[in-house]
């Protein structure tokens, strides 16, 4: 039998819940150990797939991974070898893309499968290769493999990017950080991980400055050391719980959150009728009355992140005078609109944008988590839907989301998995 989710909607959401560490910062983080002589201990960790899949890459190139806790890791890569990467992993993850960067800086060449991860239509990685090539690198790729080689060396150089990539950032942070001289990296990503990435490395020695807002500098440094260094909370994950408390109505408080990185989807739930209200490092939504419809722009940090859109998708269903969200950062990010129909949306798309009329009666249906964001949606659906909704392809879900299915148990949330 095919694994699932079953939901049966109707439960308010009650309760308070701690979230876990970033998984967008986790990743380039634990790649970047591939740069650091001696060892490294990395706390707040969650325990999601996409983690599992990067540690396997790690220890098939020859790195020691020990695990303290479910959350916290000792990781010593000093015999890590170029050569030893396993390509059949490296296309399950988007972030595996961060090897070339790390490769680069750590051994002049790397090769390894092309990025997997969730499929939004293009998603080139150019904006990488230019970079690279800008520091002295060679890069070439083919449908099976992609590989960069330095024959001189790395060196720095001033990049500015056409669009304020994540990955390009992340990718240049690590390339340049043991490269000689410094690099500057113009209309760079300010996001969350991001600096964090940046924190970590400077704990580590690196000279990382400017991380956080358009201009990164990077001054290279002839080695890195190990340092003990905590996740930043996952400002998506909070997101999430934030949208399902806002669909099914209910009162849920978040803590071990860090309310700043939430100012924009706040904004949105705030326009919709969302009661918040933020602590130190806690947050609390309500819902008493019907929602508001709004309209939602994904721009990069700190505009509405594009990983919080398919979450709000349900709440434009549903609420008075539906709205418009436009992804202003992928090309195909509305493939959650046909499993919405399923349950009775309406939903126009084209293009770029998905049009929502408002005002839907959601009735529970088969539908498929179709990435990792969208099965979050299903789900939310599935809570404010009659009756039962079954989301298959749960897989995608547990790459991003740390007990996802027991916290919304814990909130009162009648939701339960079949393997």
């Amino acid at each position: 039998m095919n694994p699932f989710i079953s939901v049966r909607g109707g439960n308010q959401l009650h309760g308070q819940i701690a979230i876990g560490g970033m998984k967008n910062a986790a990743l380039p983080i634990l790649f970047a150990t591939l740069l650091i002589r001696g060892t490294t201990q990395i706390e707040n960790i969650p325990p999601v797939t996409d983690i599992e899949t990067t540690l396997l890459i790690l220890k098939a190139m020859g790195a020691v991974v020990t695990r303290l806790s479910p959350t916290a890791l000792r990781i010593n890569a000093d015999a890590a070898e170029p050569d030893a990467v396993p390509r059949e992993l490296t296309t399950r993850l988007r972030a595996s893309s961060y090897l070339l960067g790390a490769g680069l800086g750590r051994f002049g060449r790397i090769r390894t499968g092309l990025p997997g991860g969730c499929d939004f239509g293009s998603r080139p990685i150019d904006l990488h290769f230019r970079l690279f090539s800008a520091m002295g690198a060679e890069t070439r790729y083919n449908a099976n493999d992609v590989e960069a080689v330095a024959p001189k060396g790395l060196h720095g150089a001033r990049v500015r990017l056409g669009f304020p990539s994540v990955g390009a950032t992340v990718n240049g942070i690590l390339a340049a950080v043991t490269a000689n001289g410094r690099t500057v990296i113009e209309n760079a990503a300010r996001e969350p991980h991001v600096v964090d990435l940046a924190v970590f490395l400077n704990k580590c020695g690196a000279r990382v400055s400017g991380a956080g807002t358009p201009c990164v500098t990077i001054d290279g440094v002839a080695e890195l050391h190990g340092c003990c260094h905590r996740v930043v909370p996952d400002m998506i994950e909070a997101g999430t719980y934030l949208a399902a408390v806002a669909g099914t109505g209910g009162r849920v408080r978040l803590t071990s959150v860090e309310p700043r990185h939430l100012g924009a989807i706040l904004d949105r739930l705030n326009a919709m009728g969302v009661f918040t209200e933020v602590g130190k490092g806690c947050v609390t939504a309500a819902r008493t009355s019907p929602l508001l419809g709004t309209d939602i722009e994904t721009l990069p940090y700190p505009g509405f992140p594009t990983d919080m859109q398919p979450q709000f998708a349900p709440l434009l269903s549903l609420s008075s005078g539906g709205g418009c969200i436009w992804e202003r950062v992928w090309d195909d990010r509305f493939r959650y609109a046909e499993e919405l129909r399923r349950m009775g949306a309406t939903v126009a798309v084209k293009n770029r944008c998905a049009c929502f009329r408002g005002n839907d009666r959601l009735i529970g249906g088969k539908v498929a988590a179709t990435d990792l964001r969208a099965g979050a949606a299903m789900l939310i659906a599935g809570l404010c839907a009659e009756g039962t909704t079954t989301v298959t392809q749960p897989y995608h879900i547990d790459r991003g989301y740390p007990d996802l299915i027991q916290h919304l148990h814990d909130l009162g949330a009648d939701v339960a998995r079949t393997e």
